[in-house]
């Protein structure tokens, strides 16, 4: 059926059951059910949008409230846990935000609860031990932070329970399940779980599934698993499946091999522990046993051999359920986990409709972990392929169009996209889509990893069908794969001389050139040129007319910055050192080697650089919309004041004159987008990089906007690697004053939370409109961070939002991010959010925390007296210092620090 949810349902005045479960139902609940006694409510596998509404917590007779895949979201109601005779409650497969509400608590009738693929956010609250009665609980992928409470002991009569994908990084040991005896399917997958599997685990006479993988449990397996491998029936108790891989156990079962198995044992083991086994999939890496000789790779994923585009694809239509298979160390694949209540799901995919190409015929399926490897491949650049499409599902107005499948997506151990979703990036079902890759194997095995961590539809059309799936690979090399072979003994003299003659030549260009010989830094900034493009000095000043002063758009840290054009008509940004100094040789190289590892939609693209003579140059994309201060404040100048030198150091006082006729008026919706840019490029930064990064500049000046006025940052001079175990810089403390975090200003404590603190500063700005150096409210009050605790305090932090907005600005959302702000730049580095929370936040799938520290009236921070000394407040908007060339200087003395501008 399609339509809507009649609310004249609710003229019905004896009915008990509403049962309108996959059907194509669109709409939201009406409220008016709220006036029917009803017992069951079940609309699941609809297209039900909106909130909740809290009146469904007003039916005290409902027993049932099925709500499972749809698109309901927002925060749950409180009210629903006034439901007392709640038996059933689903409501997986949603989008649902927020915290589950401690009401809940009160559902001690419930027996079976699911909310899998939910964005909920905190801990897994305690009160579930208030559901004694539950049989069946279902937490996965719900994006809830761990550990799992204490209180899951006291739940005896569980059968089934499910937990996956805790967030944070607080491991814990296995729960207390000692007393769960009628067990029969557990899951804890990816739930940070340490130490053994407890020997109680095997005893569980019921157990039919268990999915311990993805976690760090080590030590012996129980002796139940001992046996398993050979003998399905132990002491009368019928083992299905047990998932263990991916931790770290010491010891297997006894001649456990990669075939097929009760115990699924993929990566499982130490090191050490998988030497003494025949089964080479038990270790965490696979390798080749002979000299890697494979350039190339080509595998129709489910089905047979075929030929696609001029290469021959390989049969991979074994559906045994192995969770290990290889193929000659050519290749191999493995899956794990266990289909939630579906014991004969497929691992093929094979549908009706699908017509063209064969690859896309057919597709493999796992229910949660599938890999695939290319074995004995040499060592070189390769283009990784990765072919999908959405063949589980219809393209008809039914409920089984409406089946939303979200899995990730790694190579090479690097993630290259999260919740990927077939038919969004398709543009439909049965059509094709592809993820490209240009990926390095040094050693000689190339990895595939696909993942589901628990979001999505779990039974639409049928339950089982949720998991990762891909329908063809291949593996093609880029580089140039013609190599002689059976060359005489002549041939090869003749070829080691001529690579040494030309080794020699290359070297003496090199000498020439300057790239050879000279101290460490210059060496340092010659091995750059390798890292990324690189632009000719002629080509550079044919882009700016020889840096013409028309082209100038800005003033950077190490120096001006140019607007050029290449001859093909890109446009480029050009940063230019002013000088050679040592100092600026050290932030160039750092710079440079900081971004040339990064990419991201909300950092600035570099594209290369030059080095010649004295000339240091960096090229960036080109940015139409020039800075976020410019578009903020306006058009700044930088002024010198005076310069001294110390001891070779250059140490100077500088102000900026600001234009505001060239601001930007920039709407509400736009500013939201701006700042939800730098969330989530810190949050890649700190995060979600390879290198974990604190950028120690973040400000307005250093936030760039594109065309389409998309955030991203630059000027990564002053960023250093994050290391959790050094987090004191000794040397020099660099930044921007207003901007610096207390702790690593006056202490030199530096974590990822100066950066947060830094964005803390610049979304304040971002909402007001005023610059957090140059807002001076009142006399008593140094700056614009001082102004909004004050405010905050007197319950009038809205004054604070730039009047250019308008009145109609959403108010709600305006006073969360002003309380964001406040919360980022709380004086206390560990009471700052993550800049993952931040970016959650900003989507409003978690609240924003309360703000636990306010503004003091005693002990100002010394670096704001010293600040409060060269403020000025005039009608040019002079800016109080300027650190943007070298940074801010700490030095410690018997008194404390002393702070003085560089």
């Amino acid at each position: 059926m399609t339509g809507v949810v009649p609310e004249e349902f609710a003229n019905l005045t004896f009915l008990q059951e509403i049962n309108l479960p996959r059907n194509y139902i669109s709409g939201t609940i009406p409220p008016r059910l709220a006036q029917l006694r009803l017992r069951v409510l079940c609309l699941s596998g609809n297209r039900i949008s909106g909130r909740i509404p809290g009146e469904i917590g007003d039916i005290s007779t409902l027993e049932e409230l099925i709500l499972e895949d749809n698109l309901l979201e927002g925060p749950l109601p409180p009210s629903l846990g006034n439901l007392t005779r709640l038996r059933r409650f689903y409501l997986s497969g949603n989008n649902f935000t927020g915290t589950i509400p401690v009401s809940f608590g009160n559902l001690v009738s419930i027996e079976d609860l699911r909310i899998d693929g939910n964005t909920f956010s905190g801990k897994i609250p305690h009160f579930i031990g208030n559901w004694t009665r539950i049989k069946i609980l279902y937490l996965q992928g719900t994006s809830m932070e761990g550990p799992i409470p204490l209180t899951i002991s006291l739940l005896t009569n569980l059968t089934e329970m499910g937990i996956s994908d805790l967030a944070g990084s607080s491991s814990m040991r296995f729960p207390n399940l000692q007393e769960m005896k009628k067990m029969q399917r557990l899951i804890l997958r990816n739930c940070l779980l340490t130490g053994p599997i407890p020997e109680y685990i095997g005893q569980m006479s019921d157990m039919k599934s268990l999915d311990l993988s993805f976690n760090r449990l080590n030590g012996s397996l129980p002796d139940i698993f001992q046996t398993l491998n050979f003998m399905t029936i132990v002491d009368c108790h019928y083992f299905y499946d047990s998932d263990l891989s991916y931790n770290n156990f010491t010891q297997s079962p006894p001649r456990s091999t990669c075939s097929s198995s009760r115990v699924i044992l993929v990566s499982a083991l130490s090191s050490s522990a998988a030497s003494n086994t025949g089964g080479w999939c038990l270790a965490d890496k696979l390798t080749c046993s002979r000299n890697p000789d494979r350039h190339s790779l080509f595998i129709n994923c489910g089905g047979l051999r075929t030929f696609f585009k001029g290469n021959e694809y390989e049969d991979d239509s074994t559906d045994d359920q192995s969770y290990f298979h290889s193929v000659d160390e050519r290749w191999a694949y493995s899956t794990s986990g266990v289909f939630t209540a579906n014991d004969r799901a497929p691992y093929i995919a094979t549908p009706t409709n699908m017509t063209g190409v064969d690859i896309y015929k057919t597709a493999r399926l796992s229910p949660g972990s599938l890999r695939y490897y290319g074995l004995c491949l040499r060592k070189g650049s390769y283009k990784v392929t990765l072919h999908f499409a959405e063949i589980g599902y219809s393209d008809d107005n039914t409920f089984s169009s409406l089946g939303r499948r979200y899995f990730d997506v790694s190579i090479q151990g690097v993630l290259r996209r999260k919740d990927f979703n077939i038919m969004e990036a398709a543009k439909g079902v049965c059509k094709a889509t592809k993820i490209e890759s240009n990926v390095i194997v040094n050693g000689s095995t190339l990895e595939i990893h696909l993942y589901w961590a628990g979001k999505g539809t779990t039974s639409i059309p049928d339950r089982g069908v949720y998991g990762p799936l891909i329908s063809a690979i291949s593996i093609e090399p880029n580089y140039d794969i013609s190599t002689g072979g059976g060359l005489a003994a002549g041939a090869i003299a003749g070829i080691v001389i001529g690579c040494c003659t030309v080794i020699v030549l290359i070297l003496a260009v090199l000498w020439r050139k300057g790239y050879l010989g000279g101290d460490k830094e210059d060496k340092e900034l010659r091995a750059l040129e390798l890292q990324t493009g690189y632009f000719s000095l002629r080509q550079i000043k044919s882009a700016t007319h020889n840096f013409d002063s028309a082209n100038k758009i800005g003033e950077g840290g190490f120096g001006p910055v140019y607007k050029g054009v290449l001859t093909d008509g890109s446009e480029i940004a050009v940063k230019q050192l002013s000088a050679r100094s040592k100092q600026g040789n050290r932030e160039f190289v750092t710079e440079i080697g900081m971004i040339s590892a990064l990419q991201h939609p909300n950092l600035v693209k570099l594209y290369g650089c030059c080095i010649e003579g004295k000339e240091l140059l960096l090229v960036y994309e080109y940015l139409e919309n020039n800075s976020l201060a410019c578009a903020l404040f306006g058009k700044y100048f930088t002024i010198p004041l005076w310069s001294i030198s110390i001891q070779g150091k250059s140490y100077y006082l500088s102000f900026y004159i600001g234009r505001e006729d060239q601001k930007r008026n920039l709407e509400w919706p736009t500013r939201k987008k701006i700042c939800m840019g730098i969330a989530r490029g810190l949050a890649y930064l700190h995060e979600e990089s390879r290198l974990k990064i604190v950028h120690r500049d973040i400000k307005a000046t250093n936030v760039l906007l594109d065309k389409d006025l998309n955030a991203k940052i630059s000027d990564f001079g002053l960023a250093k690697l994050d290391e959790e175990e050094n987090t004191h810089i000794s040397t020099r403390i660099a930044g921007t004053i207003g901007y610096m975090a207390p702790e690593y200003a006056m202490r030199g404590y530096l974590t990822d939370k100066a950066d947060v603190y830094s964005f803390g500063v610049v979304l304040l700005e971002i909402v007001s409109g005023k610059s957090n150096t140059n807002y001076r409210p009142k006399e008593d009050f140094v700056y614009l961070l001082d102004w909004a605790y004050v405010l905050e305090e007197q319950g009038s932090l809205l004054e604070l939002v730039d009047p250019g907005i308008g009145p109609k600005y959403p108010k709600e959302e305006a006073l969360m991010m002003l309380n964001l702000a406040l919360l980022c730049t709380n004086p206390s580095p560990t009471l700052r959010p993550t800049m993952s929370s931040v970016v959650k936040m900003l989507e409003g799938k978690i609240p924003v925390q309360p703000l636990m520290v306010k503004r003091g009236a005693g002990n100002p921070d010394i670096r704001f007296k010293a600040f409060d000394m060269v403020s000025q407040d005039n009608q040019t908007q002079v800016s109080t210092i300027s650190t943007d060339s070298l940074g801010l200087r700490s030095m410690s003395t018997d008194g404390g620090p002393c702070i003085e501008i560089e």
